[in-house]
Formats: structure tokens, sequence, C-alpha cells
């Protein structure tokens, strides 16, 4: 697609969310609430993990509210942590994640988060969707994070042909202009939350209906 026609369909899908009023994804808000604070995107962005939007605003939110830089969190004990997250998927993991990833912070660098992908992927349980939103988010550097629910729109979509978010990443580097690799994954987590679902996805009321190839598409409503 050209970049007149990438403008248009984001264009169309933002003002269908406004239509269907959907709030921004959780780690989105807590950006917004923070002034895009790197720790706390991150930290966030690490609870969103196998966790609903709902769950992992409020977990943020407790947990902020005892500490929102590594030193603070270091005070804290587990159990404070724990309490403060749960229910959040995997709370006690994540728990221990957190303690480890505030304590390299202030050894390697001085309590601020690292703003490359390679130095933020060596922090516990930090994977490569991860570090990408918090680039995003907390630096506002260019970078396409791919998640179940991007993966799944640009192939279902037919912007792209791939098998896993690694190839989708790489995928969509080439074919979309660079000023969508941020706001991409706040779109489409909330599309596909809200419209493009997994399973039967609400093709009636998609801004793209009559545009969208519909790729493994096997049953919509």
């Amino acid at each position: 697609m050209k970049d007149k026609e990438w403008d248009e369909l984001f264009k169309r899908m933002s003002n269908k969310l406004n239509e269907l009023g959907r709030p921004l994804p959780s780690v989105s808000l807590i950006a917004e609430e923070t002034n895009n604070d790197p720790f706390m995107v991150l930290i966030s962005t690490l609870l969103s993990l196998r966790t609903k939007d709902k769950v992992t605003l409020e977990a943020s939110h407790r947990l902020f509210e005892l500490g929102r830089t590594p030193y603070q969190m270091l005070e804290l004990t587990p159990e404070q942590i724990e309490k403060a997250i749960y229910p959040s998927c995997f709370f006690r993991r994540k728990t221990e994640n957190i303690k480890k990833i505030s304590q390299i912070l202030i050894e390697r660098y001085d309590g601020s988060v690292p703003n490359s992908q390679e130095k933020l992927m060596e922090l516990p349980g930090i994977g490569i969707k991860t570090a990408n939103l918090t680039l995003n988010l907390g630096f506002q550097v260019d970078a396409i994070c791919v998640d179940c629910h991007v993966h799944q729109i640009a192939n279902r979509m037919g912007w792209i042909k791939t098998v896993t978010p690694e190839e989708t990443e790489v995928a969509l580097q080439s074919v979309m202009p660079k000023r969508f690799w941020i706001p991409l994954n706040e779109l489409l987590v909330s599309y596909g939350q809200t419209v493009c679902t997994s399973v039967s996805p609400k093709c009636s009321l998609c801004s793209e209906k009559d545009r969208c190839p519909k790729v493994g598409v096997e049953s919509k409503r």
C-alpha cells in the first residue's frame, strides 16, 4: 500500500474504535498517566503478559501506589508486590522478575531503563514484545511490537503472509511506513479485542469489511 492508503486505513480503524467507545490498552493508559515514564511502562508491560487489560491496569495502579522507581521496588517485600499485582497471571514469577529487574537497573544503569532492544531483552522476563513496547511508549523509539493481535490481524487483512510473530515484525517493517510503527500495537490490540477477535471476528462492525480478504476466517459475525 502507498503511504496515503495507510493513513486512510489507520484513520478508518481509529474512527471505528472511537465510535464503539473502546478505551486505550492498559499499558498505553499507564504511559499516558505517567508521562511515558520508561520504568513504569516496562513494569506494566511485564504485568500485562497473559493478563487481561482491566486486571493489568488495576494491578499497575496498586503497585505504583507503593513504588514508582527501581529503588522503591527494592524496598518492598515480595509479599507486598504479590498482593498488589494479584490476580495478574504468574504473579509470583512476575514479582521475582520485578525485584531482579530493579536490582539490575540500579547496578548496571544507575536506576534508569536502557533504551535499546538488546539491553532490555537481557532483563529477566523481558522478551521482544515487551522490549519493543517499552521502546515505543517509554522512549518514543520507532519499533514494531507484535503480539497475537498484531500478528493475526496483519495476516488476516492480507498485509503480510507470515507464520511467527518474529517473521511478522520483519515483514511489517518492509511494508509499513515508519511513522505507523509506534501506534500500530495500540490500534491493533484494541481492534483485536473489540472487532477483529481471534474467534468469530465481528466483520459486520469492521471498517474494512469490504476490503479485507479475511484470510483464515472460518466463521464471522
